[in-house]
């Protein structure tokens, strides 16, 4: 008797099925789109969500955010304690790609990244005392995404 021969796409079959489930991991994975149209406004996204049997909205923050920047913006809306010296200090937005505020307008605080032993890239950048705009940072400042911070406590 002789084998049956398999047909060369059964056999490649498999390899397909799981090349399309990496590439659809790596669409969900992907970083949302850039902080400027091409107006060179920042974009904005804010969500929320209902609290159970309420009706009323809670503030959430938005999904594009790091798990770690809830607690940088807690301690932002509380007045600190911040564990970098450099938190809390003015940003200058030298590059311009915040709207122009006054100098002093802007200050910077560290969102942790896991796994580095230095402050990263990963900052929130508030505008106003107490802070009325609010701004994430993945890159260090070239590009950010303006976002909408609970005024008191945050829900994730």
């Amino acid at each position: 008797m002789s084998k049956r021969q398999r047909s060369p796409l059964s056999r490649s079959l498999p390899l397909l099925v799981a090349a399309l489930l990496l590439v659809g991991l790596a669409w969900l994975q992907r970083p949302g789109p850039s902080a400027t149209a091409a107006t060179g406004a920042p974009a904005t996204q804010t969500e929320a969500s209902s609290a159970p049997g309420t009706g009323r909205q809670a503030a959430a923050l938005p999904s594009f955010l790091p798990a770690e920047a809830g607690p940088v913006v807690e301690r932002i809306l509380q007045g600190g304690p911040f564990p970098h010296r450099q938190d809390g200090s003015v940003f200058a937005n030298r590059e311009g790609r915040l709207p122009q505020r006054p100098r002093g307008h802007y200050h910077e605080y560290t969102v942790p990244t896991p796994g580095l032993s230095h402050r990263g890239a990963r900052r929130i950048v508030t505008g106003g005392d107490p802070p009325v705009e609010w701004y994430y940072t993945a890159d260090h400042y070239e590009s950010f995404r303006a976002f909408q911070a609970p005024a008191r406590g945050v829900r994730q």
